[in-house]
């Protein structure tokens, strides 16, 4: 993380910092804490964390004092953080909301390539983030980080195409309302993956935000079954709501693993590395199960726009997904998402001739109150104090959202650290 001459007053991460090591008979450190070696053709051996130039001791003090603040229990709900990521949240579900909306507007034109059409936001992806990061890394260091870490990018990356595409998939099959259902079992899957292998333990705040936000939802199925506005039941329904079940499974785990990857490295990493091989499966993807349907796809300037519309929505989404993830949680940004088929449907009112019924503002509302009691029992830095980063998050990175980037600024304030910032 830090060079081995920096002091211990270095405060946030420089480029060494960012676990991209050196080559050149020098090292590359990997994101968990493994560590190869130019010379050994990609050995690689352990190196202990906290290494990125602030001392442990500084870290604890720092945390310490920030959790301090909290003079009641709904503290935390009256910080800029808690707004922001309320925010966020909102702004992420009207952008799954308008993937989705835009997604049935090609299915009703004919055209139908839920691989295909999502490709487009890697090359996207790639052409920000991955230009960005070897600017950053320089070319040698970026392959090594190829090297070392690329296997896990791919496991990211193929979780995260299959989950666009079994989820875009979904929408030639069944209705709107019914795919956006399915979210429940994506949030099932965050809750059960972070409890079992990232050690989360939920407060009773937590589960009972979860509840809350689940009951909200049920309010809004309870108003579309009243009103038969469900879209309707077509013969396919049951295969398309197989393969939203596959994609919100495929959802759901790709969320815990890019909230694991962001908690300890840079996100323009993340996001380069996820659009990089995400292009490369995404593509392979396409070319096995969209040839037919891409050859019998109507082609206009309406589709083109749609597609693009898409892109646009979906670029962003990704954008601002790890700044919850890291603000947050998974869980989190999984139940932020559930407004989506509250904005849904205002939008569908548009352009799909949906009714809104009296229910829904309600359900809005319950989900809204769901989010906020998420937060209720929580410390002054909510979730983003992530338990695999040590007590201290000396295994994490000091970026955007970060509870390590946070201690160090309290730690500034002290002068307990010095006054270099890089936030990654």
């Amino acid at each position: 993380m830090a060079s081995k001459n920096a002091s211990k007053t270095t405060a946030i991460e420089t480029q060494q910092d960012m676990g991209i090591g050196h080559v050149n008979g020098e090292s590359y450190k990997g994101s968990d804490g493994l560590e190869g070696t130019g010379e050994e053709s990609g050995s690689i051996q352990m190196r202990a964390q906290g290494a990125d130039g602030v001392d442990g001791e500084v870290l604890e003090h720092a945390i310490e004092a920030l959790e301090a603040k909290k003079k009641a229990w709904y503290a935390y709900l009256l910080t800029r953080d808690f707004w922001l990521v309320l925010v966020i949240g909102q702004v992420l579900a009207l952008c799954i909301t308008a993937t989705n909306t835009f997604s049935t507007l090609l299915v009703n034109k004919g055209t139908s390539i839920p691989a295909f059409q999502t490709l487009f936001n890697y090359i996207v992806l790639t052409a920000i983030y991955t230009t960005y990061t070897i600017y950053k890394y320089g070319i040698k260091r970026y392959f090594k980080l190829l090297l070392v870490d690329g296997w896990k990018y791919i496991l990211l990356s193929f979780m995260d195409v299959e989950g666009n595409y079994f989820t875009v998939l979904a929408y030639r099959y069944t209705n709107l309302l019914s795919a956006q259902l399915l979210n429940f079992w994506s949030i099932i899957c965050v809750v059960i993956v972070s409890f079992v292998l990232l050690r989360v333990r939920y407060k009773w705040a937590q589960i009972a935000g979860i509840l809350i936000c689940c009951g909200g939802m049920g309010i809004l199925l309870a108003s579309d079954h009243i009103t038969g506005s469900n879209g309707g039941d077509p013969p396919t329904q049951l295969k398309g709501d197989l393969f939203g079940l596959v994609g919100a499974t495929f959802y759901g785990l790709s969320n815990v693993f890019e909230e694991w990857f962001v908690s300890k490295r840079p996100m323009y990493e993340v996001l380069g590395m996820l659009g990089l091989f995400g292009i490369i499966i995404n593509g392979i993807t396409a070319a096995i199960f969209d040839r037919s349907s891409f050859q019998s796809a109507t082609w206009d300037g309406q589709v083109g726009g749609y597609i693009v519309g898409y892109t646009l929505a979906l670029a962003l989404f990704y954008t601002l997904a790890p700044i919850i993830l890291r603000m947050a949680s998974a869980a989190f940004f999984d139940i932020s998402l559930l407004t989506g088929n509250f904005w849904g449907v205002i939008i569908g009112i548009k352009v799909f001739g949906y009714t809104i019924y009296y229910l829904y503002p309600i359900a809005f509302v319950l989900i809204i109150l769901g989010l906020i009691t998420y937060f209720l029992a929580g410390s002054m830095l909510g979730d983003s104090l992530k338990p695999w980063l040590g007590k201290n998050q000396e295994q994490g990175v000091a970026g955007v959202g970060t509870a390590k980037l946070k201690a160090i600024k309290e730690a500034r304030k002290d002068g307990l650290v010095g006054n270099t910032e890089h936030m990654v």
